[in-house]
């Protein structure tokens, strides 16, 4: 039993040292109770419900938080995969709901399982979810003083149940001041994959990670028998001739895990099977 989140990055030089500790107290809180989750819960139902308490928490650019778009408005996007059944779920740039991540779960069921922008947020209503703004009044602030957040980025969470079942679920409000209609990697195989393998989540630049597959070449490379450590290696040192920004953490079959930034630091946590690690 393994699970590993993350919440975007940390900037030493624009954040305090007062954040850094609520974020590593927030992650490990959370941590926790998906760890408590995962006890009675398959994989799949723990990267959600995980994911969902990393929205809730206006700390991380996700959900509650989410960055505000170059119009004023917030979009944000989710995905969800199953490394069972090799299903993915997502939405690109939905509007007006708290938990994009369960928009996700609840396309899992459906034929059509990504949707985009007014068609996201339409099956969202139609569904019965309750329309909520995400905004705070700190994302306003940043909005209206053209100050661009930084140390924020995408949540997410890879999860090994005690079966040795997988999944990975990543969301995203935003990297803020976008054009409308950006559509990030979170949602993407690019940003989140896993199969009965491995199961990885990204966060960065969206464009970059997008350029990189970087999920799915670690997946694809722990599937052809590739150590998950260098899988990481070799999918990172191909960001480098355009000097990507990207990290990722990531679970195999196995119970191994492991986590990389190209640029530190990446905020996270992990259970490795017998503790609790935080980024420092």
């Amino acid at each position: 039993m393994r699970i590993l989140i993350h919440g975007g990055f940390f900037s030493e030089s624009s954040q305090s040292n007062e954040t850094k500790h609520k974020k590593q107290q927030a992650l490990l809180e959370i941590l926790n109770q998906g760890k408590d989750f995962l006890k009675n819960h398959s994989a799949l139902e723990s990267a959600v419900y995980t994911a969902k308490l990393l929205e809730d928490n206006p700390l991380f650019n996700a959900g509650i938080g989410s960055q505000i778009q170059s119009d004023g408005k917030i979009r944000m996007s989710a995905a969800l995969m199953d490394g069972v059944n090799q299903k993915f779920s997502g939405v690109i740039n939905i509007e007006d709901i708290q938990n994009p991540v369960l928009i996700a779960q609840k396309l899992m069921k459906e034929e059509d399982r990504v949707l985009g922008g007014i068609g996201a947020t339409n099956y969202a209503k139609d569904a019965g979810f309750p329309m909520f703004s995400t905004e705070t009044a700190e994302r306003r602030h940043e909005f209206l003083t053209k100050k661009q957040s930084l140390g924020t980025g995408t949540i997410g969470c890879v999860v090994q149940d005690r079966k040795g079942r997988l999944a990975a679920a990543t969301s995203t409000g935003g990297k803020g001041f976008e054009i409308p209609g950006r559509i990030s990697d979170s949602a993407t195989i690019a940003g989140n994959y896993a199969n009965e393998y491995c199961a990885i989540s990204c966060t960065g630049v969206g464009e970059d990670i997008v350029s990189g597959g970087l999920a799915t070449k670690i997946v694809t490379r722990v599937t052809d028998g590739m150590p998950l450590e260098k899988a990481f290696e070799k999918s990172f040192n191909e960001l480098k001739p355009y000097d990507g920004f990207a990290g990722a953490i990531g679970v195999t079959k196995k119970g191994e895990i492991f986590y990389q930034e190209s640029h530190p630091k990446i905020v996270f946590a992990a259970f490795n099977g017998e503790a609790d690690i935080v980024f420092t």
